[in-house]
């Protein structure tokens, strides 16, 4: 549209001026009429001009707003991908630790064990997961608990594991190992019952055990 309007005025300017250099009634027309001439040729100009601005305007509204729309999608996405990983229902990878428990003279406790979750979610983990020794495994979530089971073993989030239990988890590993090994801290602690915790740096770690989304019955959103 912009192109077929500056095509119409550069024609209509063309084809007015060729007028006026052979049209030989043009050299008697009076000095009013040329002055209307031009004046109603400058106010077409303008009028084409007008149009070229506005349609200028509205192609860069519509870029834009396209900009605006596919920023907004993105992040949305982004959004959607961190609440999908704190919520557990999708794998996450990245840098971070696994932490393993070995039960000396006393088993683990799901209370040693929740006391490490919190000491790694205060250091800044993103996402964690419980392994066991037979190969079970659950995705450790804000609504997660754990339950002494027996012989030994943990229940978490209603699924039994037996030991040894590995924490794979993502986040800072210095920060996060730092903060398992203060003194009297959750290392500290297994040691005391006669166990050991084993902490390993990772360049990568993957937290691939997904948690089934909960299915709300009573909670409904405010608007």
């Amino acid at each position: 549209m912009i192109a077929l309007l500056l095509g119409l005025l550069g024609f209509t300017l063309v084809v007015q001026l060729r007028t006026t250099s052979t049209d030989p009634t043009t050299a008697a027309t009076r000095q009013e009429d040329l002055v209307r001439i031009f004046s109603d040729l400058d106010s077409r100009e303008k009028r084409l001009r007008q149009d070229i601005e506005s349609l200028e305007e509205s192609q860069r509204q519509l870029r834009s707003g396209e900009q605006g729309r596919q920023a907004a999608l993105e992040e949305a996405t982004r959004r959607a991908d961190e609440m999908g990983i704190l919520a557990g229902t999708l794998p996450a990878r990245g840098p971070g630790l696994t932490v393993r428990f070995e039960a000396g003279s006393k088993p683990i406790s799901a209370y040693r064990v929740l006391d490490a979750v919190q000491e790694l979610r205060g250091a800044g983990a993103e996402a964690m997961q419980i392994s066991g020794g037979g190969g079970g495994a659950a995705r450790i979530i804000a609504s997660t608990y754990f339950l002494d089971g027996s012989g030994g073993d943990l229940v978490v989030d209603g699924r039994r594991l037996s030991g040894p239990f590995t924490i794979t988890v993502i986040g800072d590993p210095t920060t996060m190992a730092t903060a398992l090994k203060i003194p009297g801290g959750v290392a500290a602690s297994v040691a005391g019952d006669g166990g050991n915790v084993i902490v390993e740096d990772r360049e990568v770690v993957e937290v691939s055990q997904l948690h089934e989304p909960v299915k709300l019955e009573h909670a409904r959103p405010v608007s």
